[in-house]
């Protein structure tokens, strides 16, 4: 390997990249160069050890991380040298393999893959020709995805569940199946799951593949789900010469399928690997790394890495005790613009853990005219279901609106008969009645929110937002000026997409920070509840999730880190007291801040 290429790594990146024969585990911290230790180990073994490049196989999450890593190995190796290769996600690999020869199991070559989109409305069907009510499509998807995530077929389904909706997803997840196969169709599931089967029911395929390819490089490995993980086993079981690389605190998708102990699987079935720990973090101050290991090494079931720094100490974390949440909001605001003379606005980032968190941010980044974009969300007054109470609530003051109409018969035909309904019982009382009881009414009258399983994740955000909407419901009693606030808000909205949002702060969640850096990081709402949050403080691995989100949050910073939290908060439709979170209580911090 040419010495110029060694000194770009520091000597524990060196050891994991010459390691070549066998296993291997890399713990790649949080800002560690882990892309390129991965790119400069397909480099070693192409120029030292000349390994054909057609041999190798580099499996990563995302499309865009995968034409990183593919521009990066054609600039060092050269453009026509890599072409064999495969770099990509483990989607688009598996893909490929069903294409060339997923007909030994009955799949055709010309198959379509289904997105959620088409999953959903497919799904759709099945219920009407079932008339099914008993879930959304929204919650089946969820619980069939799972199951493939876990190499469940339709037939098993019933054997390994036994909680009260088993049976019927079984039945629905079967008929699925049917269908898809009918369509000559797989989503995005089935891509792992068959190639799988496919290497299980024909030995010879697997056999081909096994020595093809006989280098196996996955990224990302801590968000590997059981399906991923077997696919990677049975794959690389033959020579062996499989390296994973990942950072355990950085594991932040439980409710999508990854799952954590695939580390002790991989040290279980290759018991032989060597570990190589990547500590040295070359994006944040080390008063933030400091902060950040105080933080994680509460946790104790997956190995976490002391990170150090050859950066500065830097500026000290920043607390920051609010007495309300617009409060917390426009203390948010005044720094972003005390700070932002010398910075972009690109340079800042708001971090919190649910959506509904965004709407008293976005009033008042809209107030204080900060331009800025939601990532990976959309804005709150825009949201589906939002949107779907408000064409409700303007109904009963103008029953001549036909846009609220037309979304409302949109939604289904017995939440419009509802809702015809609900409207003589109350809408001569409205000028009586105050926002919030109109609300709750309309939500009890129109069963609008048995739309949403709270068990699915996604619809477990939506009712959040609900929750979120009665906040300003009880701050403006009177319907008619409830209505013109968020048509003001909506109004601002519109102004800041024609100034150019996307050089705007950045609003995210925790979940949707992680892969991004910052400058200037502000974590919003440290309290019990909400941070870690309800449903994850009675259940150790949960709550070990949410401190690894937190962590996640942390080492997004690089220059400075704010934390934020509120005495009272007025959140979800109630007004309340809070707890500061144990994430930054003193007993919690094994480092001084």
């Amino acid at each position: 390997m040419p010495s110029d290429i060694f000194k770009q790594l520091n000597p524990k990146q060196q050891d994991a990249v010459k390691h070549t024969s066998g296993p291997s585990v890399i713990l790649a911290g949080a800002g560690s160069g882990k892309t390129r230790v991965l790119v400069y180990k397909v480099i070693y073994l192409v120029k030292e050890q000349k390994v054909p490049p057609g041999s190798i196989v580099m499996i990563t999450f995302t499309n865009k991380a995968a034409n990183e890593m593919k521009q990066r190995i054609r600039r060092l190796l050269g453009e026509n040298q890599f072409r064999m290769g495969y770099v990509g996600t483990f989607h688009s690999f598996c893909s490929q393999i069903l294409r060339r020869d997923g007909g030994f199991i009955g799949i055709d070559a010309n198959f379509n893959i289904y997105d959620d989109d088409d999953q959903s409305a497919l799904l759709k069907s099945i219920l009407k020709k079932k008339d099914g009510k008993k879930f959304t499509p929204s919650f089946l998807q969820y619980r069939i995805s799972a199951a493939k995530n876990q190499l469940i077929s339709p037939q098993r389904y019933s054997e390994l569940f036994a909680d009260y909706s088993a049976p019927y997803v079984a039945e629905i997840y079967d008929a699925y199946q049917k269908e898809l196969m009918k369509n000559k169709a797989l989503d995005f599931d089935d891509l792992i799951m068959q190639v799988f089967n496919l290497f299980i029911k024909v030995p010879e395929i697997l056999g081909k593949y096994q020595e093809r390819y006989r280098y196996l490089l996955v990224d990302e490995f801590q968000d590997t789900n059981y399906a991923q993980y077997a696919l990677t086993r049975v794959l690389g079981g033959k020579y062996r010469n499989v390296s994973v690389v990942g950072d355990f605190s950085q594991s932040i998708y439980s409710w999508r399928g990854a799952d954590i102990r695939n580390l002790e699987k991989f040290k279980d079935d290759f018991p032989e690997s060597e570990v190589f720990s990547l500590d040295q973090n070359y994006r944040s101050t080390q008063n933030i790394l400091s902060f950040a290991y105080g933080v994680i090494s509460k946790n104790e079931t997956h190995p976490i890495l002391q990170l150090h720094t050859d950066n500065t100490s830097g500026e000290e974390i920043v607390l920051y005790e609010a007495d309300n949440e617009q409060e917390e909001a426009l203390y948010i605001a005044s720094e972003i613009q005390r700070l932002q003379d010398g910075d972009p606005y690109t340079s800042f980032a708001v971090l919190y853990r649910t959506n509904a968190q965004s709407r008293v941010i976005e009033e008042a980044f809209l107030h204080y005219s900060i331009p800025y974009t939601l990532v990976g969300g959309t804005r709150f007054y825009e949201r589906k279901e939002i949107k779907d109470i408000l064409s409700y609530l303007r109904l009963l003051i103008n029953p001549q609106d036909e846009i609220a109409t037309e979304r409302i018969k949109k939604i289904g035909k017995k939440y419009w008969d509802s809702f015809k309904e609900f409207y003589p019982k109350y809408q001569s009382a409205v000028e009586g009645m105050t926002t919030i009881d109109i609300l709750d009414k309309l939500l009890q009258e129109t069963n609008y929110l048995r739309l949403y399983n709270i068990d699915d994740p996604e619809d477990y955000n939506r009712l959040e937002n609900i929750k979120e909407l009665k906040s300003v419901a009880i701050k403006f009693p009177k319907l008619v000026e409830f209505l013109e606030q968020v048509a003001l808000v909506e109004s601002e909205y519109f102004d800041g997409e024609k100034k150019g949002n996307e050089q705007g702060v950045r609003l995210m969640t925790l979940h949707q920070a992680k892969g991004l850096e910052f400058p200037y990081v502000f974590i919003v709402g440290l309290e019990e509840g909400l941070l870690p949050h309800s449903r994850s403080v009675n259940d150790l691995f949960e709550l070990e999730e949410e401190r690894r989100l937190f962590y996640v949050g942390i080492t997004r910073a690089q220059k400075k880190l704010y934390i934020t939290y509120a005495r009272r908060r007025f959140i979800f439709g109630r007004r309340g007291e809070t707890v500061k979170s144990r994430f930054i209580n003193n007993d919690e911090q094994s480092e001084p801040y």
